[in-house]
Order: structure tokens, then C-alpha cells, then sequence
């Protein structure tokens, strides 16, 4: 039985169902349920004076990420199920494992949309695959066509 579920959530058609399936697997187990949602890190704008961050984008990116996890917690809430949430900042592979041990995960659950032409795979490489190979827990991913 589960008893930590991690949820790397992005409010998309796949985060929705992926979020459905781990409430489900939440309540069977009696699991504690912890939202992520992982924002990318600050990219540097080159100006003619060198490398500039451009924080008042920074902070909108981030309203943006918080938006999307309270929009999944609230979910949650309204299916009578408390979960825990947190914007995490970095790579999402990285973010979202060591957030899972840092909780002592059992199960990290997360979303996957299959494309169907060959380029759009290719165009949008999967983190499914090293999620899996770098996570110390169980993955599940859920798939959407």
C-alpha cells in the first residue's frame, strides 16, 4: 500500500487525468497526497550590457505555476481530499525526485500525452523515460491519447 504520493501536476488535459488517478489510488490507500508543479529556472536575457534575469517575468512565471497547483489543490479539496503543494524551481526530472525522496514518496504519479507522428515525439522528447530511471520509487504514468 501507498502511503506518500507525489503528483507533478500542470493543470493540463493529461495533469487532470493523472491527478484524478492518483486521488483515486490516494483514497484507496489512505495515502498522503503532495502536488508539485516544476517551473523552469530563470533564463537569462543577453543585452548589450551582458546577461540580464528579467524578474518581474520571473515572478509572473511563477504566479502562473502557484495558479496551476492551487487550481489542482482545490480539486482536491472539492473531492474531500486535503493535499499538500509546493512550486518547485529547476529541472523537472531532478524537481520532482527529489522532492519524492525528500517526502519519502512510495509512488510518483505523473501525466504523459502520446503524440502520434514521429516528429512531435521527437519535437517534444518525453521526461517519462528518465523520470523513471532516476526516481528511487514507483512511477505511474498516466497516458492520454
Amino acid at each position: 500500500m501507498y502511503k506518500r504520493i507525489v503528483l507533478a501536476y500542470d493543470g493540463s488535459e493529461t495533469g487532470q487525468k493523472a491527478l484524478l488517478d492518483a486521488l483515486d489510488i490516494a483514497q484507496w490507500s489512505h495515502a498522503e497526497l503532495h502536488l508539485i508543479a516544476v517551473m523552469p529556472p530563470a533564463a537569462p536575457l543577453v543585452a548589450v550590457e551582458g546577461v540580464v534575469y528579467d524578474s518581474a517575468l520571473q515572478e509572473e512565471l511563477r504566479r502562473n505555476y502557484q495558479a496551476i497547483l492551487d487550481d489542482g489543490l482545490r480539486r482536491l479539496a472539492d473531492a474531500g481530499y486535503p493535499a499538500r503543494g509546493e512550486v518547485l524551481v529547476g529541472d523537472q526530472v531532478e524537481a520532482i525526485t527529489s522532492y519524492a525522496r525528500r517526502v519519502d514518496a512510495d509512488l510518483i504519479v505523473v501525466g504523459h500525452k502520446h503524440l502520434d507522428s514521429w516528429a512531435a515525439r521527437w519535437w517534444r522528447a518525453s521526461r517519462s523515460p528518465a523520470l523513471i530511471e532516476h526516481a528511487h520509487c514507483s512511477v505511474l504514468v498516466v497516458i492520454t491519447r
